[in-house]
Order: structure tokens, then sequence, then C-alpha cells
């Protein structure tokens, strides 16, 4: 390992294979059901997360950053294997203590470079730039630079999801109460997106299938220059992709717009049916 390392949280949702093979590292968080703790994508998988968090009357899974010394490991790591710097690129610091906990890190290894990007979003759409940024990396573009370019290109990254309901991300405090209740006193199927680095209710329809049809049109506005899709079970993913290249406008790769299932550390907060995608919209010609 050589060059600059890329380094981010299972909240990006990236999947194991696609990390490893673009060598970003994926620091776990922390999820417990009950008395049960687990490592997200160490010791407990994105399925076996699903399979547990839709038992009925299972209790509802508490997330928590990975503390600093998992951070401290991970940057040493890369450093010891031959890391000369490092961009950790973490979700927005308005929604998790991810950020700070890598910020406490990089200061325990105050001698070394390591640049951290918050990138004002979450899931795959911090997925997406630490993908971008493992991408420079790999071209030998200095860490300073990636870590300038990332910053400036989280402007350009929009998240849209439908939701069965509001309740998972009240009782995850990612919502209010009262904007929940409404959601689900007016049944009401809500769209969110990241708004200012933290969640936000856009807009809210009478059913999934009009939250679906919502969301394509959001998605499919302009051209783009990455896409995404993110979904939980029992929803599609692979079907939703279709829909959105079909109707993108441009030229877009259906091969190189992944379906990425939400993860151990996102999940709890978006529960079962979510479907949505991330976009990384195409720079001016």
């Amino acid at each position: 390992m050589a060059g600059t390392v890329i380094i981010t949280s299972t909240a990006a949702d990236l999947t194991p294979g696609l990390a490893t093979a673009r060598g970003i590292i994926v620091v776990p968080s922390v999820v417990t059901f009950g008395s049960d703790e687990y490592r997200a994508g160490v010791d407990l998988s994105v399925d076996a997360f699903w399979d547990r968090m839709m038992v009925p009357d299972a209790p509802y899974p508490i997330t928590a950053p990975p503390p600093p010394g998992a951070f401290r490991d991970a940057y040493e790591a890369a450093f010891a294997s031959g890391a000369d710097a490092i961009v950790s690129v973490q979700i927005s610091a308005q929604m998790s203590a991810t950020m700070n906990s890598a910020r406490v890190a990089a200061e325990m290894v105050s001698d070394r470079e390591i640049h951290l990007v918050d990138p004002g979003t979450a899931s795959i759409g911090t997925g997406l730039l630490a993908l971008l940024a493992a991408e420079m990396a790999e071209l030998g573009v200095a860490a300073a630079e990636i870590a300038r370019v990332v910053a400036r290109r989280t402007a350009d990254v929009q998240l849209f999801a439908a939701l069965d309901t509001l309740d998972y991300l009240r009782q995850g405090g990612r919502l209010s109460g009262p904007a929940a209740r409404i959601g689900a006193f007016l049944s009401v199927k809500p769209i969110i997106s990241i708004v200012d680095g933290q969640v936000a209710v856009v807009d809210r329809v009478r059913s999934l299938g009009e939250a679906s049809e919502r969301v394509i049109a959001m998605l499919t506005r302009r051209p783009v220059q990455r896409l995404a899709i993110l979904y939980s079970p029992p929803a599609d993913g692979d079907a939703f992709r279709d829909e959105v290249v079909e109707r993108m406008p441009g030229d877009i790769d259906p091969t190189r717009v992944i379906v990425y299932p939400v993860g151990a550390t996102v999940g709890p907060h978006v529960g079962p049916g979510c479907l949505g995608g991330v976009m990384l919209t195409a720079m001016p010609a």
C-alpha cells in the first residue's frame, strides 16, 4: 500500500467487495440489538442485520459511531502498510459523531498527513465521494488535492429516498417527533433528502408506488456523472435501477449504476422498504 489511502465508515454503505477492490478502508460502526453488540460489516453482515431487523417485535437497533480508537488503528495500519497520506471521508457531522471520532483519531496521529472531508450527506452519498477520492488516489493525485476536489464536489451530491414510514427516523433521533407523527396521521409516504447536512422531508405522497415514481422524477431531472441506487428489503433495488436508467437523460452505462443495500449503520434510521438513489451530477462542460 502506497500513496494516498481513503478511509470511511460503514455509514457510507459501500459493499465490502467494492471497498476492497478500490482499496478503501471501512471502519465499522457499532450496532446494538438489546444486549447484543456488533460491529457493522464485521460480525454483522447486511443480510444478517435485515434478517434480525425484520423479526416481529425485534428490539430497535441502536447505532454508535466508531470510537476514536478504531479510526486511530485504521490510520496507523494504513501508514504501517506504506501509505504516505490519508483522506478520511465521513458521514455528515450534523448527522453523526463519526466525523468527530475521525478527527480525534487524526489528532492522535498528528505527525502524519491526514485530511478529513465532511461530505454533508449520508449512506452511499458518502460512498460515491469516497469512490471518487479512491479513483483520484489511484491516479497518483496528491492527498491535499483529493481532499480539495472531494470537498468541492459535495455540493453536486443529491440523495432522494422514499420511505414506508418516518417512525424509524424518529426513533433514531434523526427527525422530530411532530414531523414523524404528521406523516403517520396523514397516512402518507415520505420522501427524504439531505439538506444542509441533515435529513429533510421534501415531499409526501399517498402510496409507495407514487413515492417511487416521484423519486425517479427527482433522480432523472438532469444528466449525472455517477448514480447509485439504495434500497432496504423487501424493496427491489434492481428493478428500480432499471426504471431510473430507462428515463435518465443523456448517456449512462447501466452496468455502472450499482445497487447498494442500506447497511446496518443507516438501516435502523430508514427501516424496511426504503427505495431511492444518490446522484453525483455532471459538471458543466
